[in-house]
């Protein structure tokens, strides 16, 4: 079972105040979006997980050891795909001993660590437009380690265990957060 969308939603904001985190999880929902659409998956279920992934993480104060898993279980609780929930509490893998292994769990992963890098890179640009962004110019920002400092580039890399080269990916995430930049503000 997932959620209808308006009810996602409205479970979102009832855990999450931060503007900016709510503006990651829409991004990280159109990414998963298409790439549902790339893979043909099950677009409602990639992209309520994108929603979703950072349900906890104003509860859970982003404490690494224990931020994903705590929404996981929230989640299963409330008799959600299993696939969904297995993502969302291995999205981020210093929370758990599981090792992420399906397609679906991949792509959550690179898929939510992406939407940093884009966002970072987009408000380097004058403009601040995600309109005048490259796809190569967020692909030479993954070389910069000081550039965005806190994305996980090996995370953003495992779009490659999922047969995308990073460009492929990058292009799809950009396109993705482009359908949907007026509520990114970007």
């Amino acid at each position: 079972m997932i959620l209808e969308r308006n009810n996602a939603l409205e479970l979102l904001h009832q855990h999450v105040k931060n503007p900016k985190m709510i503006q990651h999880s829409l991004a990280s929902e159109a990414v998963m979006r298409k790439l549902a659409r790339h893979f043909g998956e099950d677009e409602a279920i990639w992209a309520q997980a994108g929603l979703l992934h950072d349900i906890d993480v104003e509860h859970t104060q982003s404490d690494p050891k224990i931020h994903g898993i705590t929404g996981a279980s929230w989640l299963a609780e409330m008799g959600l795909d299993e696939g969904l929930v297995d993502a969302i509490g291995m999205h981020n893998e210093m929370a758990t001993e599981k090792v992420r292994s399906t397609r679906f769990q991949h792509a959550l992963a690179a898929g939510e660590t992406i939407t940093g890098l884009i966002t970072a890179t987009t408000l380097v640009y004058p403009d601040k437009k995600l309109a005048s962004v490259k796809t190569k110019s967020v692909v030479k920002r993954m070389k910069e380690k000081a550039f965005a400092a806190s994305v996980n580039r090996d995370t953003i890399m495992e779009c490659e265990t999922i047969d995308i080269n990073i460009e492929d990916f990058t292009r799809i995430a950009m396109e993705a957060m482009l359908e949907i930049h007026d509520q990114l503000e970007l």
